[in-house]
């Protein structure tokens, strides 16, 4: 089994998605011990936000390429490719403006490639990354989750489930840490209720 771990918070050692995937892997492979964990951190190993050469065709097509495209065709390959052979993928999704953090953007921007993880059929579009389990540890300073107006302006679960779903990912787990700027007594709350959804989601 092949484990892709992945954060994309910017904050370092003061983050807590960081210390939400770390737990998570941790606890998977004490339970799935043939696991091999594969580790990319996207704020010191981002790739290029989308650009025209990027979004060229990405099929292994070479000939009349630009050197430019070619550079960014191989940094797409080499994520898709590591996307796909990956059996579970955990990845850190901190809440920034409403949103991911771009670095995670521009990640999913190379992994959506027609024919790779998705392609379009005459009955509408279909995921071809089926049969993964993914893991989302998400935090954020305020709370979202409770009500119809806060989950409005909440685009980073929403945003998630929609791609992965794109993607083919029926088994989409989250993992939640929210209120986490609202006092230490929240902040205990938000981890422990975390962890039990920890133990929740990497039973089987």
């Amino acid at each position: 089994m092949k484990l892709l771990h992945i954060d994309s918070s910017i904050t370092g050692d003061n983050s807590a998605s960081r210390k939400l995937t770390q737990q998570i892997v941790t606890a998977w492979t004490a339970k799935h011990t043939d696991t091999q964990v594969e580790y990319l951190d996207l704020v010191t190993d981002a790739p290029n936000h989308f650009t025209m050469a990027a979004m060229t065709p990405r099929t292994g097509q070479t000939e009349g390429l630009s050197a430019e495209q070619l550079a960014e065709n191989a940094v797409s390959e080499q994520l898709v490719s590591q996307f796909l052979a990956a059996d579970v993928v955990v990845i850190g999704a901190p809440f920034y403006n409403f949103s991911i953090p771009t670095q995670l953007k521009a990640w999913i921007d190379r992994l959506a490639q027609p024919g790779r993880t998705f392609r379009y059929t005459a009955s509408g579009p279909e995921g071809l990354a089926k049969g993964k389990t993914v893991i989302i540890a998400s935090s954020r300073g305020g709370v979202y989750s409770t009500s119809e107006a806060m989950q409005a302006l909440e685009h980073q679960e929403s945003y998630l489930k929609v791609v992965m779903g794109f993607f083919g990912i029926t088994d989409l787990r989250f993992v939640r840490a929210e209120g986490l700027g609202l006092g230490p007594e929240a902040v205990a709350s938000a981890f422990t209720n975390a962890s039990n959804d920890i133990q929740a989601v990497t039973a089987a």
